[in-house]
């Protein structure tokens, strides 16, 4: 008992001496500091500064590491916490705007958030367009009444989310700056956001960029859909038709060039959304219900028939 509290207190000394070291510093530095941290923009996070921790170094080395990978943290943390305070809520022209907009931090849904047996999304983390969201967007579709589905958009903000991620050989970057889809739930911490991996790289993201979330009831009903299948393996399942219908009730919306997944007795498979048309008028939309919609689908050549000349014309198209 004696050791541990020893021990205690070795680190209390130790971090009040790193404290008193570093505002020291920031007091004899603060102009080169302040032109650095204004330079900077404390909306993008780079995980290069997130530094291994470890004991090898020494006890002083790990905690110095450790608090400067979370004050890199707690930075853009704050950044988003003043943004959604000062410009959002207080500015908002009513209670229903001030929680229907928020900007947050992105992180990837995995399987910790798959809904109990039973429920309509279950085993679907991956294959539907549903996200983790702050209950502040529960709050939001009871203040404006917001009529099923509810959806959410998405979107990359100019100067604040960090850079498009470059993708690896043989995958193609969409090139969108917004996406729409539902929610799995609204557990999420406040300021973040938990988005399926496909969307992820709709909006070529990388876990903590910033983006914008907002409640949007503006979503045209879709009534046609073209999908191309990036394998013609697809196309073989006997009742292939049957299973797209099945799948896509998994999605509340579409977002016209996104590639979205299903997966068909334990394989995945991917469509790239080529083409959708809004009801009554079969308008050309960039983005549309299907949820509860009589939307009619269709598939065309599948990627893997196409060549790839005539593959990249069409990507750059």
């Amino acid at each position: 008992m004696k050791i541990l509290t020893s021990i205690a207190t070795a680190l209390a000394i130790v971090q009040s001496v790193i404290f008193g070291f570093q505002t020291s510093c920031c007091l004899f530095f603060s102009p080169i500091m302040i032109q650095t941290v204004t330079a900077a923009s404390t909306y993008q996070f780079h995980p290069s500064t997130q530094k291994p921790i470890s004991l090898k170094s020494g006890l002083l080395k790990a905690i110095s590491t450790k608090w400067q990978n979370a004050n890199s943290l707690a930075v853009l943390e704050q950044a988003v916490e003043d943004y959604n305070a000062e410009e959002i809520v207080a500015s908002a022209i009513d209670a229903a705007s001030a929680v229907s907009y928020r900007r947050l931090i992105v992180l990837p849904l995995d399987e910790r958030f798959d809904p109990p047996a039973g429920v309509f999304s279950h085993g679907h983390v991956q294959t539907g367009d549903k996200m983790s969201l702050p209950r502040e967007f529960w709050t939001a579709i009871q203040r404006t009444k917001a009529e099923v589905p509810w959806l959410f958009e998405v979107s990359r903000v100019n100067g604040v989310t960090g850079p498009r991620v470059v993708f690896p050989t043989g995958m193609e970057d969409p090139g969108l700056d917004r996406v729409v889809g539902g929610a799995i739930d609204f557990r999420s911490p406040s300021n973040y956001v938990f988005l399926p991996k496909w969307m992820m790289q709709a909006l070529a993201l990388k876990p903590r960029d910033v983006v914008d979330v907002k409640l949007i009831q503006t979503v045209p009903a879709g009534s046609a859909v073209k999908l191309r299948p990036h394998s013609s393996e697809f196309l073989k399942i006997a009742n292939h038709q049957a299973v797209l219908e099945t799948e896509l009730k998994h999605y509340s919306a579409l977002v016209r060039g996104s590639t979205i997944p299903f997966d068909y007795i334990g394989k995945r498979y991917y469509f790239d959304v080529v083409d959708l048309r809004s009801a009554p008028r079969g308008e050309k939309v960039p983005m549309a219900k299907v949820q509860d919609c009589d939307i009619a689908a269709e598939f065309i050549r599948a990627k893997d028939q196409i060549p790839k000349k005539k593959r990249k014309e069409k990507s750059q198209d």
